[in-house]
């Protein structure tokens, strides 16, 4: 059974049509690169998808049941957290701090709450360490790398322990080593048995760690192909419209 299935999705904004007749499922443990050109409707769909906002029409099922998301709280409910390009991480707070950040925990000290940083640090650890990621708890964002800054963000995600990981451009505008942490990271989830959903621009990191591609243009899905079943030549064809669809 599919984890995530999107059936007929369509979104207007106005006279215009983001996106016209979508159907995309993904499996537990299973990658999927999302790609298109600019406007082709990739970020409105994975919006749709973190509950952002709601399609013009169309049915979204998780696990076989139909759900209608209104608010991003509910997607989250529904056991998928998205990862954004700016990674929304506070630069002045520490790793641990970032992974918690919005959901804290507190002990009791009398008739008082306070902030429970030793749990917090412990548990961001082990989800960093579950992630074979150097990232120590206690440092400080702003310190980091652009691999380790992922690293925060994908541990936050991991907080709720989702089903499904939403990545927009995860690889953009870092260093090679930085790319290899963050594919290493993507075969963490998948090998956990999280799905992952991949919007990049970078075709080599999309062949590398999906298990298959959809391409939309001009918010039409045009092609969605296992990985070992095309190239990266017919891939850039669907996307320039080179090649009509496959």
């Amino acid at each position: 059974m599919s984890l995530l299935e999107l059936t007929d999705i369509t979104k207007r904004f106005g006279a215009i049509n983001a996106l016209q007749g979508v159907n995309l499922s993904i499996k537990p443990g299973e990658a999927v690169g999302l790609m298109g050109d600019n406007g082709a409707g990739k970020s409105t769909l994975m919006k749709i998808i973190a509950g952002n906002f709601p399609p013009t029409s169309g049915q979204i099922r998780i696990e076989g049941k139909l759900v209608a998301f209104h608010k991003p709280l509910d997607a989250r409910n529904s056991g998928i957290e998205i990862v954004y390009q700016d990674l929304a991480l506070c630069d002045n707070l520490t790793a641990g701090a970032n992974v918690f950040l919005g959901r804290e925990l507190k002990k009791k000290l009398g008739p008082f709450s306070m902030l429970d940083y030793h749990s917090m640090y412990q548990r961001a650890g082990e989800l960093f360490a579950e992630l074979k990621s150097e990232t120590r708890p206690r440092d400080l964002v702003k310190q980091m790398s652009g691999g380790q800054r992922q690293a925060v963000a994908i541990a936050r995600t991991r907080l709720s322990d989702p089903k499904l990981v939403l990545m927009d451009e995860p690889t953009a505008a870092i260093s090679v080593r930085q790319v290899a942490e963050v594919l290493s990271l993507i075969k963490r989830l998948k090998d956990t048995g999280h799905a992952v959903i991949l919007v990049s621009h970078r075709m080599p990191d999309v062949f590398e760690v999906c298990d298959r591609v959809a391409v939309l243009r001009r918010g039409t899905k045009v092609a969605d192909k296992r990985i070992d079943h095309t190239t990266t030549e017919e891939v850039t064809g669907l996307i320039t419209g080179a090649v009509e669809a496959a």
